[in-house]
């Protein structure tokens, strides 16, 4: 019997690794990054990671697609503050689903983990209905990077 929780599992050869600096409007009157701008961090990872792993918004646009998040999670252990270096860890997760999967660790300039996260992307079509089966350009992208 396969475990709900076997099927996702991360592709340890479809990870991208993003360095990015904390910009002065990043941080709120403490000098630390706000909460919220953790989520546009995942999202630069996940932008960096469809570009060099061919398959970005462009790609999935024009397959007549589109990609919303319909879930997103963040876990906080340590701050980051203004100027601090830090590296956005994308983890592409394999389901048998149509969803797009992605896992995030952020990384401070002394390696030490700050964040993990999770996001979860559905496929609308041109007519914005969910489409219920993995598209063909998905299923072509898995098998052209060893998936299937």
């Amino acid at each position: 019997m396969i475990k709900r929780k076997e099927l996702y599992n991360e592709i340890g050869h479809l990870t991208v690794s993003k360095e990015q600096e904390v910009r002065f409007n990043e941080v709120d009157s403490l000098g630390i990054v706000w909460h919220g701008h953790y989520i546009t961090y995942f999202e630069d990872g996940r932008e960096a990671f469809g570009i060099q792993h061919g398959i970005d918004y462009l790609t999935v646009q024009r397959a007549g697609f589109t990609t919303p998040v319909v879930k997103s999670s963040c876990e906080h252990k340590l701050p980051l503050r203004y100027g601090e270096k830090f590296r956005v860890e994308t983890i592409f997760v394999d389901t048998p689903t149509a969803k797009l999967i992605f896992r995030y660790k952020i990384y401070n300039e002394r390696n030490q983990l700050v964040c993990t996260g999770e996001t979860v992307q559905v496929f609308l079509d041109r007519e914005n209905t969910l489409v219920l089966n993995i598209p063909d350009f998905v299923l072509a992208w898995k098998r052209k990077v060893g998936l299937l």
